[in-house]
């Protein structure tokens, strides 16, 4: 079956009402639907009025490899623009810098990193968030139905499929 599957309610965890089972090609994953997504991979949550927390997409992870590490460069009250490189990450495959989706002061870096960097792969939507800030998320930004269709013309342009 190919592009997103119905909204089905249910397995995410306290707080949360609805996911979207997504499945194109050999790429599957769930999307839940209490947060918007960006076109760079990142999913945004809003925790409290105005501060958002900031993690990868599966989609993400599957192109950077199991990350390894993971470092920030700006320090709490930073403020930080849409596209600042706020740190890094490091997976199997690949180094990449790590940059703001949400434009305003930045709050923290998640400090479960510090003792257990692979919370990112193992609890993505959780506990796997990378960094918190008070602001507005990048006005790309869309649903989780938004962002499925981003995933199905990326893995057809990447299958060689485009329309």
């Amino acid at each position: 079956m190919l592009g997103p599957l119905p909204v089905r309610g249910g397995g995410l965890g306290e707080g949360s009402l609805a996911e979207i089972y997504y499945r194109r090609s050999r790429f599957s994953t769930r999307l839940p639907s209490d947060r918007l997504y960006t076109p760079a991979h990142f999913w945004v949550q809003e925790h409290t009025p105005g501060t958002w927390r900031v993690g990868l997409t599966k989609f993400a992870a599957r192109m950077l490899g199991d990350v390894v590490d993971v470092g920030f460069e700006v320090k709490p009250g930073d403020a930080v623009g849409l596209g600042d490189e706020v740190g890094w990450f490091e997976g199997f495959k690949a180094r990449s810098d790590l940059y703001s989706v949400v434009s305003g002061r930045f709050l923290e870096a998640n400090p479960i990193l510090e003792q257990d960097v692979d919370v990112i792969d193992r609890d993505r939507y959780g506990n796997g968030w990378l960094y918190q800030v008070e602001g507005s998320p990048d006005p790309e930004t869309r649903d989780a139905a938004g962002y499925a269709l981003v995933l199905d013309e990326i893995i057809d342009r990447m299958r060689g499929r485009t329309k």
